[in-house]
Formats: C-alpha cells, sequence, structure tokens
C-alpha cells in the first residue's frame, strides 16, 4: 500500500517536472520574443529618432552646407601623410598649390559709380553776400569746392510715341502718270509687338517677372500706382506669351541644336503647377526642365523646357543625338539617353553622408558617416585647388585627377565596401544612394572638362523656383511655354554676364523668326561681339537720354 502511494507520488512529481519543463521552455520563447521585439523597438526608436533629428535640423538648422573649419586637436585622415612629408616635391608643389588668397580690395566711390552719369550742382553764394565785409571791396571767384555726393534716384516714366510716316509724291506723275508715284517714311521695325507695347516695354514686364520674380499683379498695380495706366494682367502676360512664342523660339531651338552637338551638359528639373491643362486636374504635378551647356564651357547656354510629366522620354528626347558628357542628379529617368555618357553629382552624395550625421556627432570620426564626408570633403578640395590654378586646360585637369584623386577615390571606395547599417537610418540611404550610382560617380576622370558635381544646373534651376515661390502657378501651357522661353533667355544671359534687360529688348527689335538662318540667329547670341557691341550701345544712349532730362 505505501509502495502504490510512493510510485503515485513520483508519477506526480515527474509529471510536475514536465510541466515546469514545457512551462520553462514557454517562457524562454516567450522571452526570447520579447527581448527580439525590444531590440527592434530600440533600432525603430533610433531610426525614428534620427528622422525627427533631421527634419528639425531641415526646419531650425542652417541652410548652408559648409562644414566649418577642423577642429583644434582633431586628427584628419589626410593629416598624417602631410605631416610625415619633410621635403615637398617641387614640381608637385608648383602644380597643385593655389596662389594665395588676396582680400578684394574694397572698391573707391568713384569705382563704385564709374558707369553712372554726373550732374554737378553749385552752391553759389548771393549777389548781396559778394561784399567783402572788411573793406567793401566787390568778391570775385577764386574757385570751387567738393562739398557731397548724392544718389538720386529718377523714377521710372512713361510716354506715349506715335509714329506718323510723311509721304512724298511726284506732283508731274500726278497729272500725267496713270499711277501716281508715292513714297512713305518707314523704320522697317514692327510698331505694334502684337499690342500698342513697345520692345523696350515687353522686355521690361519681362525682366521684372522672370529676373526680379515680380508677378504680373504687383506689376499692374505698379502701372496704376506709377504711371496711372490701367493695364490689366491679362494684357501683359499676352504680350509676354505673345512676343516669347514668336520671337525667342528661333533663338531657343538654335540654342537647343548648339547644346546638342556639343561635348558637355547638364539636367536637372522641378516641379511646376499648370491651372488648365486638358485633361487634367488643376492640382496635377507638371515639371519645369532645365538643360545647359557644361560648367566650363566659353559660351554658356541655359534651356527651360515645360513638360506635363517627369518622364524621362521628355529628356531623351530633348537631347536627341547628343553622344557626349551628361551631368544629372539622381533621378532614374535619364536612364532613357543611351547614346550618351552619365556622370553622377559628388554634391548629391555628399548631402546624403552630411543627412546620415547623428545629431552632435558632426566631427566624430568614429561615426561611419563622417569618415566617408572626409573622403568627399578631400575630393572636393582637390578640385578647387585644381580649377583655382591660372591658365590651367583640361589636360590638366585629367592629368591631375588620375593622380591624385584616383587613391582617394579607391579609399572611399574600400570604405564603402565594408560599411553596414540599421535597416531604414538615413546612413543605410546614403549607403544605397552611393552604391547604384557607383559606376557613374568616376566618370568625370574620363576628361578634364566634365563637371564634379551638378551645382551649376541647380543654381539655374534656382531662378525658376524663386519666381515660382512668388507667382506660384502658370494659368495654361502656353504661359508654362512661354515662361519657359523668357527663361531661356534671361539665364542665358546672365550666364554670359550680359545685362539682362538690354538683350532682351534687343531680341525683340531684331525679331527673328524661323525663317532667320543660324548665321544670323549667331550673330543674336549674348556671347556674339556684334550683340554685345549693340547692347552696349542702347544702355549709352538710355543713360545720355537720362542725363539731358536732368
Amino acid at each position: 500500500m505505501a509502495k502504490g502511494l510512493r510510485d503515485q507520488q513520483l508519477i506526480e512529481l515527474k509529471d510536475t517536472i514536465k510541466t515546469l519543463n514545457t512551462t520553462i521552455k514557454e517562457l524562454k520563447t516567450l522571452l526570447e520574443a520579447a527581448n527580439k521585439r525590444e531590440e527592434e523597438h530600440v533600432k525603430r526608436e533610433q531610426v525614428l529618432q534620427e528622422q525627427i533629428d533631421y527634419l528639425t535640423k531641415k526646419l531650425f538648422g542652417r541652410s548652408r552646407e559648409k562644414r566649418d573649419e577642423q577642429i583644434e586637436g582633431q586628427m584628419s585622415l589626410f593629416n598624417e601623410p602631410e605631416a610625415e612629408k619633410t621635403k615637398p616635391d617641387p614640381a608637385e608643389e608648383e602644380f597643385v598649390t593655389v596662389e594665395k588668397h588676396k582680400r578684394k580690395k574694397k572698391a573707391t566711390m568713384a569705382e563704385k559709380f564709374a558707369n553712372l552719369p554726373v550732374q554737378k550742382e553749385y552752391l553759389d553764394v548771393d549777389e548781396d553776400k559778394r561784399i567783402c565785409d572788411v573793406c567793401g571791396t566787390e568778391l570775385e571767384r577764386i574757385g570751387e569746392e567738393f562739398v557731397r555726393r548724392e544718389i538720386e534716384i529718377i523714377k521710372p516714366s512713361v510716354k506715349i510715341i506715335e509714329y506718323y510716316s510723311i509721304n512724298y509724291g511726284c506732283p508731274k506723275c500726278k497729272i500725267e502718270a496713270e499711277t501716281p508715284k508715292i513714297v512713305k517714311g518707314r523704320d522697317f521695325h514692327p510698331h505694334m509687338l502684337h499690342g500698342m507695347a513697345s520692345a523696350g516695354t515687353v522686355a521690361w514686364v519681362m525682366y521684372q517677372k522672370y529676373a526680379n520674380s515680380l508677378p504680373l499683379y504687383r506689376q499692374e498695380n505698379d502701372f496704376k500706382r506709377l504711371y496711372g495706366l490701367d493695364i490689366g494682367r491679362g494684357t501683359i502676360a499676352n504680350w509676354i506669351i505673345d512676343n516669347a512664342g514668336d520671337f525667342f523660339t528661333p533663338l531657343c531651338s538654335y540654342f537647343q541644336r548648339r547644346l546638342v552637338g556639343g561635348r558637355y551638359a547638364m539636367a536637372d528639373e522641378t516641379p511646376v503647377q499648370v491651372l488648365k491643362e486638358p485633361g487634367r486636374k488643376a492640382t496635377t504635378k507638371s515639371y519645369m526642365w532645365v538643360f545647359r551647356s557644361g560648367e566650363f564651357d566659353r559660351e554658356q547656354i541655359v534651356l527651360f523646357h515645360y513638360s506635363e510629366t517627369r518622364a524621362g522620354q521628355t529628356a531623351k528626347e530633348y537631347l536627341e543625338g547628343f553622344k557626349g558628357y551628361l551631368m544629372t542628379d539622381v533621378y532614374g529617368g535619364y536612364n532613357k539617353l543611351k547614346d550618351c555618357i552619365r556622370t553622377s553629382c559628388w554634391s548629391h552624395v555628399r548631402r546624403y553622408l552630411i543627412d546620415a550625421i547623428p545629431k552632435g556627432k558632426e566631427y566624430d570620426h568614429t561615426q561611419p558617416a563622417v569618415q566617408g564626408l572626409v573622403y568627399v570633403d578631400k575630393l572636393f578640395d582637390m578640385e578647387r585647388k585644381i580649377h583655382g590654378k591660372q591658365g590651367v586646360t583640361f589636360d590638366d585637369i585629367k592629368e591631375y585627377r588620375l593622380e591624385k584623386e584616383v587613391p582617394v577615390l579607391d579609399g572611399f571606395f574600400a570604405w564603402l565596401d565594408v560599411q553596414t547599417s540599421l535597416k531604414g537610418s538615413r546612413f543605410e540611404k546614403a549607403l544605397v544612394y552611393i552604391r547604384n550610382r557607383r559606376k557613374y560617380l568616376t566618370t568625370y576622370l574620363e576628361d578634364g572638362g566634365c563637371s564634379f558635381n551638378n551645382n551649376t544646373s541647380e543654381r539655374s534651376c534656382k531662378a525658376f523656383v524663386t519666381g515660382r515661390k512668388n507667382w506660384l502657378f502658370s494659368d495654361t501651357p502656353n504661359g508654362a511655354n512661354a515662361s519657359a522661353l523668357v527663361y531661356s533667355i534671361v539665364e542665358t544671359a546672365k550666364a554670359n554676364n550680359a545685362d539682362i534687360y538690354y538683350y532682351l529688348k534687343y531680341l525683340l527689335l531684331k525679331t527673328p523668326t524661323a525663317q532667320t538662318p543660324d548665321e544670323e540667329l549667331e550673330k543674336l547670341c549674348p556671347w556674339h561681339p556684334e550683340c554685345q557691341e549693340a547692347i552696349r550701345k542702347m544702355k549709352e544712349e538710355h543713360d545720355r537720354a537720362i542725363f539731358d532730362a536732368m
């Protein structure tokens, strides 16, 4: 009996142990799952905190990309070789050293206002005070003395010019001939550019909107307040659309042909809203594309192109036939261009790495993103050095890049190959971005004329972005196309250091058409000496007219 009881107790104890072992195993499984969830939560929290820091920096931080100088006591990956180097190579020093920067001499008042007309005003003595109070002798003029200089701004004025043709007739033919001989005076200029506006007026409203980003409704208000003219914004818009379409299209088409036939090109794109696109909602996003010549080309071309979509087919069609080097950003739509040689922007690489640096760790070289940024900054420093040297050629740049920059690139990509990252983090995005474009990041080594980054085309695109912040949208596709044409002329003039207003006016006076041959269109380009001389004369005539009106 007792034996049976002990056996029963033993069986119960074994069952209890088995149950406890099962419970322990289940609890262990639950604990491992909880630890795994905790680890995932911690990683998720890190990613979210990183995102918060990034957005906070974008919202409240400084916008400039330039980093501060190396902090005191902080070593650099590239300082040690220079410290160990005791005797520099004279040939190397002569080639890579940039001339010592000299602070630009502050301009004098005379230099600042050298191009402005000067009117002298004399402060004379009243006649009753031109008597010597000592002996009563009449005073005589002995000279003049400079007192002060003032800047006087003369409010722009508007006038109506009415053209009359003076006609001449032959009195003898009037009596004897079957058809009288009559000759009429002509200046062979269009008196009406799709309205009463002169070439100067149309150029002015274009300049105000596309160079100064002044919306048409503000120009409409200025016409009323300053000049007492009741000219609606619809009328002004028609001036721009009609004249740009007729007289700027031929020259922009010529610019496009020159760009496609060139060796270097750059491209970028930005959204634009067009309200009345057929078959599309007013809120649908359209795009303004920017295509421009190479950063170091002597004759700069900047072209804007409106498209309803961001499809890469737009770039493919616009640059059809281009076989040179094309610098672009990250957008994959440019992959449709098969005939050209793609180069990728190192500024975008740098931005991704900067965004991946944790808050407060900007100079912590244990951070992988900081390590990668050091390599990229070294490449930028080398680019500044070689391009800052006087008289450098494309062959010199290529040789320098192959000798000096390739080792840095090798180190950067060796660093890249061993990097790992937290899934979903900004550092992972940076690594993915760089690895996906690795083959395009070294193409610039093939030609010294290739750009290292796409900043030049981004600056051209920024002019449109600044204007868009003010006028917000285009009403119709015709307006968007006209904006693209005028921005092309304005930015091309700016890139070639031509006076924007007078260049616009010059083109509207010349009124090129689709039948104008390329030889004549070349003379209308802002880099052509004939065009530059015409603009100079127009400015001189304007200054002389202001001086005469004083």
